[in-house]
């Protein structure tokens, strides 16, 4: 009998991520269209951009106000020429985490060894001559050149896609400037809500798929005890859960909840979509105290290894929740 319950459940859950992925994909079709009209593809929704740290001095607003001249100027350059190019907005908030990072959005004539520019480039490493690499049009389209030359430079966070231009030894840096760098491309690209591409897409973006192949396996192993520190396949933690859920997903997690935080695109917890993670901390403006995950399912529910004594299930959850972490994180983005 409760194996039957348990089928019914899991079988009426993958019909919801079906039909719920048939609406979306409607919604993000429309939103192409619309943007294609305006004369550029949003094909790849920059949906891998969040709200900037809890107790961060500086909003993603304020860092945007605080450019010099010279650097809002070449944003502004940035938005321009990949209209120009019919780019994505994507492509355009890669190349200002770029920039910012390398330069501080400065067409600077000095750098480490032969570096010059906005993006740092080196004569030396075949990017162009010392002239053309202080031409800020030229600098920027050459950016451009490389970043599409990027396998999948689309489908993953753009300081991922900076990085694989830029191929620096300090790869995490571009991650900083992820906020601000959306609210440009928002403000100065005149993008609508950027860094969630609208209601309800959150099974469209890259990893829609993979989010609705993880929901289904999270609850299919509902009813299974918790252990801590297990992964699975007759019992998990709560971390357990979600790193073999995206793991049937062709997604790779960390293995603990606090790491597994950095594991994809933060957006605020109030948007989060299904196949999203939760997070809970005991300090949740502090994201080192993370000390439980979960899985959004939508409407207000999540699927969880919560604790000992209390086997995999689902759950209602709040956003004003105690402990809860405002940011949610979208693997995979």
């Amino acid at each position: 009998m409760r194996l039957g319950l348990l089928i019914g459940v899991v079988v009426t859950a993958l019909f919801a991520a079906i039909a719920t992925t048939t609406v979306v994909v409607k919604v993000v079709t429309d939103q192409q269209q619309a943007a294609q009209a305006q004369g550029y593809s949003n094909v790849s929704c920059d949906a891998a951009v969040g709200p900037t740290t809890p107790g961060q001095q500086q909003t993603a607003q304020g860092q945007a106000a605080n450019l010099a001249p010279e650097s809002k100027q070449i944003v502004q350059m940035i938005v321009q020429i990949g209209k120009q190019r019919n780019l994505s907005p994507r492509a355009w908030q890669v190349a200002i985490q770029a920039g910012m990072t390398e330069s501080g959005l400065r067409n600077l004539s000095y750098g480490d060894r032969d570096s010059l520019g906005i993006f740092q480039m080196r004569p030396s490493m075949g990017w162009g001559t010392v002239q053309q690499l202080q031409d800020i049009s030229y600098q920027i389209n050459k950016f451009y050149d490389v970043l599409l030359s990027v396998p999948g430079w689309d489908t993953q966070r753009p300081g991922s896609s900076a990085q694989d231009v830029e191929r620096s030894a300090f790869p995490d840096r571009y991650h900083k400037w992820e906020p601000m760098a959306a609210y440009l491309v928002q403000n100065v690209g005149q993008v609508t809500n950027v860094s969630t591409c609208g209601q309800s897409v959150g099974l469209a973006l890259p990893a829609n798929q993979a989010a609705a192949k993880a929901i289904a396996f999270a609850l299919g192993e509902q009813g299974k005890p918790y252990v801590w520190g297990a992964t699975g396949p007759d019992s998990y933690d709560c971390s357990g859960l979600m790193l073999r859920a995206y793991q049937a997903a062709g997604i790779t997690l960390d293995r603990v909840s606090a790491d597994q935080y950095h594991d994809g695109a933060m957006l605020r917890v109030r948007d989060a979509q299904p196949g999203d993670l939760l997070f809970w901390a005991y300090d949740p403006s502090n994201p080192n105290t993370i000390h439980h995950v979960a899985m959004y399912l939508g409407n207000g529910k999540i699927v969880e290894a919560q604790q000992t004594g209390v086997p995999v299930h689902t759950r209602s959850v709040s956003f004003n929740e105690a402990e809860l972490v405002p940011q949610a994180v979208r693997p995979g983005v």
